[in-house]
């Protein structure tokens, strides 16, 4: 192995987050695991060779803090991985403004955040990697899922300008894309406030949820492949900006790339059935 590289993991109480830390410590890099509240994943507890911070990612003040705290213990972060997020689920149409709000101070400005902590640091120090958990919903809308894919997407570009803002500086940018996996942000996340139980459109969701399922063969894929492509993205393959990663990531994107608009509507409604 290459020397050790420091780096900073946000969103860890629980899966991928977990994962990718652990993933980096096996390999013998030091890992700061952030959250808002550390100590809650019972993986990261076991492990001595991974160092919990405090960090909310909605919270200036507890970004610059916990990136400051990590970098004054190492002396410097080479590699910083976006990895905190929610998901809002709800028919557009039913959205409320502090829903949106909450839904993209999270997944968007949170990237924001931590760039402006590290990226200037890493530019004094000669670059450095930073890479995104994203989303196939980042390249594609679904039905009751709108407002994530919004943030998502807003994730891609965000990705994409800082790679063009960065790369020739010496800091690598990247995103990875998943479908769906066997983690808890589907169990952790919330529903739309007028999406009342019960009602048309929330039946009409748990349909098309049920649905979704059939692209990935049934079950979830298992999440330590989304942990592997972080660690390969921010270790081996530089100049690669997007890491689809998942069955139903690459027969989505693949069917998106390949098809009209018109044919590829046809098609997921057709896989879906979801005629309604």
């Amino acid at each position: 192995m290459s020397d050790p590289l420091n780096v900073l993991v946000t969103g860890c109480s629980s899966g991928f987050g977990e994962l990718i830390a652990v993933s980096f410590a096996d390999l013998g890099h030091r890992v700061f695991a952030t959250m808002r509240t550390p100590g809650k994943s019972a993986l990261l507890n076991a492990r001595s060779d991974v160092e919990q911070l405090a960090l909310d990612v909605t919270d200036t003040a507890s970004v610059d803090a916990a990136i400051g705290e990590a970098i004054r213990r190492c002396g410097r972060l080479d590699v910083l991985v976006n990895n905190a997020g929610i998901e809002v689920f709800g028919a557009v149409h039913l959205l409320s403004d502090d829903e949106v709000v909450r839904q993209f101070d999270t997944n968007v400005t949170g990237v924001v955040r931590t760039a402006r902590a590290v990226v200037p640091h890493m530019l004094a120090n000669g670059g450095g990697a930073i890479v995104t958990v994203g989303s196939v919903a980042g390249r594609v809308g679904a039905p009751y899922g709108g407002l994530y894919a919004a943030s998502k997407h807003a994730v891609e570009a965000l990705t994409e300008s800082m790679h063009f803002e960065l790369a020739h500086r010496g800091i690598r940018v990247s995103v990875v894309e998943p479908g769906q996996f066997a983690t808890n942000l589907a169990a952790n996340s919330t529903v739309a406030a007028a999406m009342v139980e019960g009602g048309d459109e929330y039946e009409r969701w748990q349909r098309y949820r049920a649905a979704q399922r059939t692209l990935a063969s049934g079950e979830p894929a298992d999440p330590q492949l989304v942990a592997d492509a972080v660690v390969r993205a921010a270790t081996e393959r530089p100049g690669v900006l997007r890491h689809a990663i998942g069955r139903d990531a690459d027969l989505v994107l693949g069917a998106k790339g390949s098809m009209s608009f018109e044919d590829f509507d046809a098609a997921m409604r057709a896989v879906l059935g979801w005629h309604e």
